[in-house]
């Protein structure tokens, strides 16, 4: 370990960084966590957490915590096709429900478990750079806090936890591959007095979707999507275009009359890749290292998978059991390997095309079988790959 006055030092705290650096920190690793943000803070996030999200929460001794934070279970995901309305569980009977709590309340969880499990967290830290060591090695951050005073420090990796557009990957010159132009823009915002009774309600019309999920306090998130080709054009008028798209399926739009609007309407268009994910020195973790749209909502669930893949990966190289390349090539296989069913459905449904004339069919073959619309449910939650779906219920298979 030479000089370095931490084992780890996790840039950003959120839903990769914060889970990594408690992974570590258990396992009896200097870690240092630096945010420039200060918790609780809000961030721009779908914040639903698929089954396969809330297991690991589980496994981590982190869910009873969440549930005690008044976050409403959700048991069923709907989706309105227009013609046809499929409900179905999302999840097993091990992990039944998801959840969608604020990031103010997520995020805070995450850094306080951290902290309980030894690592130290500065918030309000702006890293300004890497130090590099021999041979262009990374070897620590540089960086201010709240003082302003411009500090140093060392680590044997630095691990990039700091989102999509990641100084750390930018500073290493991370290689992207697998990449995609964005195919969608989305806005969001909250409202009270639209009871969701534990569903996630999802409208899909032809370029157009919908939907609505319960978070804290009352409330409910409500998004709309469009092609990404559309974007300048919704711009010009975001809250006429917003509430427009409630206007195909009149049932919803009139609920969301009747409700009350609490938060401004934000939004995003991300683009979909996936970076190498170490080099000397550095790791990469969550969208730092592969990102998608957020059409799906599993960028929590897949960041608590990839903490999970990138700590024990690098367990492996802090305690000598395997050489530092060895055990974070490892991970990245392993990531890319739970990661690409997902991105690959991802990019499907971003289009927001029309259905095909095929998948519409096989909806229609479903309609009413309650275990064929709960794997249904069960694909859009991450828990069963696509194909295995369409091999259970093709209609040429099952009539």
């Amino acid at each position: 370990m030479g000089k370095s006055r931490y084992d780890v030092i996790v840039v950003g705290a959120r839903c990769a960084g914060a889970p990594t650096a408690m992974l570590l920190a258990r396992k009896g690793y200097r870690v240092l966590v630096v945010d420039r943000a200060t918790f609780p803070s809000d961030t721009l996030s779908t914040h639903l957490i698929h089954p396969p999200g809330v297991a690991a929460l589980r496994r981590w001794g982190l869910l009873d915590r969440l549930v005690a934070t008044g976050c409403p279970p959700i048991h069923t995901y709907e989706f309105d096709f227009g013609s046809l309305v499929l409900p179905g569980a999302p999840g097993t009977a091990a992990e039944p429900y998801a959840y969608a709590p604020r990031r103010t309340v997520l995020d805070e969880m995450l850094v306080g478990a951290a902290v309980a499990a030894g690592a130290e967290v500065r918030e309000g830290f702006t890293v300004s750079g890497l130090v590099l060591g021999e041979a262009g090695r990374v070897v620590g951050v540089r960086g201010r806090g709240p003082d302003g005073a411009e500090v140093t420090e060392r680590a044997w990796v630095v691990l990039g936890a700091d989102g999509l557009h990641s100084l750390v990957a930018r500073a290493v010159g991370a290689p992207q591959y697998n990449e995609n132009p964005k195919l969608m823009v989305g806005y969001y915002s909250y409202f009270s007095g639209l009871e969701m009774d534990g569903v996630f309600k999802a409208h899909s019309r032809p370029h157009r979707s919908f939907g609505a999920w319960p978070t804290h306090d009352g409330l409910t998130l409500v998004g709309g999507c469009w092609p990404f080709a559309e974007f300048g054009e919704i711009k010009k008028d975001i809250e006429g275009n917003y509430l427009k798209n409630f206007e195909l399926a009149p049932a919803w739009a009139e609920r969301v009359r009747g409700a009350r609007r609490e938060e401004r309407i934000v939004g995003a268009a991300l683009p979909n890749f996936f970076r190498k994910p170490f080099g000397p020195g550095w790791a990469l973790v969550g969208d730092a290292g592969y990102c998608k749209d957020f059409f799906t909502a599993q960028g929590i669930s897949d960041a608590f998978i990839s903490a999970e893949l990138c700590a024990g990966a690098l367990d492996e190289a802090l305690s000598g059991r395997q050489p530092f390349d060895t055990a974070m090539t490892g991970y990245q296989s392993a990531r890319d390997r739970h990661a690409q069913p997902v991105y690959d459905f991802t990019l499907q449904v971003s289009t927001l095309e029309p259905l095909s004339p095929e998948f519409e069919k096989l909806l229609e073959n479903i309609d009413g079988n309650q275990r064929a619309m709960d794997a249904f449910a069960q694909v859009n939650a991450g828990v069963l790959p696509m194909a295995q779906f369409f091999s259970d219920w093709d209609p040429s298979r099952t009539g």
